[in-house]
């Protein structure tokens, strides 16, 4: 883990989650390859709305190939326990964060960049907290995660700061970490990748 990223977060992972996802590793499972399927759409609808913007496009061609790439590799270890693939809802986690993205530019793609360094950032402080806790397969996996999902975060961040105003930026992150911290902490209705606090799971 980057001594940056933990800086980053506002909160750390409450336990209690680590315990209900340890109980619930196929839902965990069939959600974190959904993130990995969004993230990589994440990454090609910024590539889509912003053509003219050189850095962007190869981060995010980037990112996307190894975001899809992970995705395979859940799905691998999906079908190999025999666990079930079928639709489940998203957390509030994505949507709530991207409550806070300006409307316009370059506001709109400066809070966007930020929001997914949030994401990547809590990705990989999730990792790191399950890596321990799981056994040897599923472990090496995730701690092999634990490098591109930083990575990420970083990506995310120097875009931001190289389409965006430095002040503006770091306003934005300690609004956006508020709201995060907020939805990591807070009571949540069920069992996601990215949820809070889980209720009877």
């Amino acid at each position: 883990m980057l001594p940056e990223l933990n800086e980053f977060l506002g909160c750390v992972t409450p336990p209690a989650w680590v315990d209900v996802a340890l109980r619930n590793q196929g839902v965990m499972l069939v959600d974190h390859g959904n993130c990995e399927k969004k993230a990589a759409g994440a990454a090609f609808q910024l590539m889509f709305r912003y053509v003219d913007k050189p850095d962007l496009q190869n981060k995010m061609s980037r990112l996307a190939r190894e975001e899809l790439r992970h995705f395979e590799q859940v799905l691998s270890i999906i079908r190999k326990r025999g666990i079930g693939l079928r639709n489940i809802g998203s957390s509030r986690y994505a949507a709530g964060l991207r409550e806070l993205v300006r409307n316009h530019e370059p506001y709109r793609l400066t809070d966007t960049l930020v929001i997914g360094a949030f994401i990547e950032a809590r990705s990989c402080e999730r990792f790191a907290m399950l890596v321990p806790h799981l056994d040897e397969e599923l472990g090496r996996f995730y701690h092999g995660l634990l490098k591109s999902e930083a990575r990420h975060f970083q990506d995310y961040l120097k875009l931001a700061y190289l389409y965006g105003e430095a002040a503006d930026i770091d306003a934005t992150i300690v609004r956006v970490r508020e709201r995060e911290r907020e939805l990591i902490e807070s009571p949540d209705s069920e069992f996601r990748f990215h949820s809070g606090v889980p209720g009877a799971a």
